[in-house]
């Protein structure tokens, strides 16, 4: 059974078992996303060490998730999120690279792939209610299922990733007039052995009871050093999005 559909099922069972207020909503988000920085070393004590996006050459790309949120006796809410990351990169670097123990000689063409999938299930609680302003705090079980390719000259070297992270989960909404509102959204949390950061600041505007519509900027950064791998990268997403209320 695949990550996302046991997260589903984990998500139904809770649902099923609730019986006052509830609420599903559905948040679809789409957009153009760029790399800000992508710097890798594998392994971590003895690969070279790359800038993917300036030692070779990438294009804005097009990016898609999806979120799913319950929300119970009015101050509580459960999240599934299926949020997929794939960037290429192509061109030669000048100079020999030791990418997960395989050489790639200097001057030869690569293909890099990066994909860093991301899986999440999430329990807030809005701990501050007012007329205009909500804040809520919570915790994501994130999985990542991640890897990081090099392929030309006939050569292949692949880095696999997949792991469990836990981040702390926030949102912020402050409702400027009855349709518009100021949102802050995301998940963070940083460590010795790293860190991760997903927050979307955007502004929204309800076109009815059903639908909303929002607009903002999302960053995703973070990474790990230690001996196995050196991984540390920056995403910029403008974002569209839409929330229906189900």
């Amino acid at each position: 059974m695949k990550t996302w559909q046991i997260f589903i099922i984990v998500f139904a069972l809770v649902a099923c078992n609730q019986t006052a207020f509830t609420q599903f909503a559905l948040d679809l988000e789409g957009g153009i996303a760029v790399t800000g920085y992508n710097d890798i070393r594998i392994p971590g004590d003895g690969g070279t060490f790359i800038k993917l996006p300036d030692e070779l050459s990438s294009d804005p790309f097009p990016f898609g998730r999806a979120r799913l949120s319950y929300t119970f006796k009015e101050r509580n809410t459960i999240m599934v999120l299926f949020a997929p990351l794939r960037v290429s990169y192509d061109g030669t670097i000048n100079k020999d690279v030791n990418y997960q123990n395989t050489i790639f000689p200097a001057g030869t063409p690569i293909d890099a792939t990066y994909k860093f999938n991301s899986y999440r299930i999430t329990y807030r609680y809005r701990v501050l209610k007012r007329e205009n302003i909500n804040l809520g705090l919570g915790l994501t079980v994130k999985v990542r299922d991640a890897f990081i390719r090099l392929e030309g000259g006939g050569l292949r070297a692949v880095k696999d990733d997949l792991g469990f992270v836990p981040l702390i989960n926030f949102r912020f909404d402050w409702q400027l007039n009855p349709r518009l509102y100021l949102l802050v959204d995301g998940d963070a949390l940083a460590a010795p052995q790293g860190r991760a950061e997903d927050v979307l600041i955007a502004i929204g505007y309800s076109l009815n009871e059903r639908f909303d519509i929002f607009t903002g900027y999302r960053i995703l950064e973070g990474g790990a050093d230690n001996d196995e791998v050196y991984t540390f990268s920056l995403f910029h997403y403008g974002v569209l999005g839409v929330r229906i209320h189900l």
